[in-house]
């Protein structure tokens, strides 16, 4: 009897046993793969990246897109159109509300009839910070091209063309990129006076000539003409701007045959001087 009783504690020690949980091994399922996963996210996020090797990167998340380019909320400018034909007495307009148009370029030009015009900047009702009147003697043979600074938006560009019904032109206004930068080999600024005058001289094998006028902040008023002979002016430009350092002018001017001159005018006092850049902007050796 006693040895039965000694049996059956025996078995019941070992049936305990058999219960017992045993210490589970961890094994590399998906589970643990996610588990792994999250943590190198986090780890990403602090600064260190343990679950992923030095030199690589977790992807990203299967619900998140990857990052694209970031939005200003700027529209980007409206493509180049093609020239619009203003008949004689009448107007057209181009808008600029975006602020990513810092300047935009102004291009006429007839079938070689003489070309008047005026351009105007508005910027806001009553505002016009820049006018510009034009007259080329033969707007095909020297087409009219300059650049018309346009910061801070909403702007507008008027071009209307003051002649005749019989002389219609043909105008477009181009945005420009906030690269464009007029490009001076000498880079030499000479002051012109309040009501004083410079003059440019060009050999024959010069097809075009740059021109940049600014002053320091103060107005700007000037004539720019190009003569061919004595007294034989093919082009005149009259400008005024408010703020010549933050609208400065530029202006190419096609000048085909010899003896092209460049006059220079300041048209205000002597309180209100500016500097003017001419140089060759196009050279063609057989020309001479």
């Amino acid at each position: 009897m006693k040895i039965h009783s000694q049996l059956l504690a025996l078995l019941c020690v070992s049936g305990a046993s058999a219960f017992r949980v045993l210490k589970s091994r961890r094994v590399g399922t998906t589970m643990g793969a996610s588990s792994s996963y999250l943590g190198g996210l986090r780890a990403s996020a602090s600064g260190g990246d343990t679950a992923y090797p030095s030199g690589t990167t977790a992807p990203p998340p299967m619900d998140m897109a990857p990052p694209g380019p970031r939005r200003t909320g700027l529209s980007r400018p409206p493509p180049p159109e093609l020239p619009s034909e203003i008949q004689g007495e009448s107007l057209k307009t181009w808008s600029f509300p975006s602020q990513i148009t810092e300047r935009v370029r102004v291009s006429m030009s007839t079938e070689g009839r003489p070309l008047n015009a005026e351009i105007d900047l508005w910027q806001g009702p009553d505002n016009e910070p820049q006018k510009l009147r034009v007259y080329v003697e033969d707007g095909k043979s020297r087409e009219f091209s300059c650049v018309v600074e346009t910061p801070r938006a909403p702007n507008t560009v008027c071009v209307r063309n003051t002649a005749h019904m019989e002389f219609p032109l043909l105008a477009s206004v181009e945005p420009l990129g906030p690269s464009f930068q007029p490009d001076f080999a000498d880079g030499v600024a000479r002051t012109v006076q309040g009501g004083a005058l410079r003059t440019y001289a060009f050999e024959p094998d010069v097809v075009s000539v740059q021109v940049l006028l600014q002053t320091d902040g103060r107005p700007l008023n000037s004539r720019i003409e190009l003569l061919q002979g004595p007294n034989n002016i093919k082009q005149v430009m009259e400008v005024y701007t408010e703020d010549g350092l933050e609208r400065p002018f530029f202006t190419l001017i096609d000048t085909p045959g010899a003896g092209n001159v460049v006059r220079v005018v300041n048209t205000a006092t002597m309180e209100f001087p500016l500097t003017a850049m001419v140089e060759p902007f196009e050279i063609d050796p057989d020309q001479m």
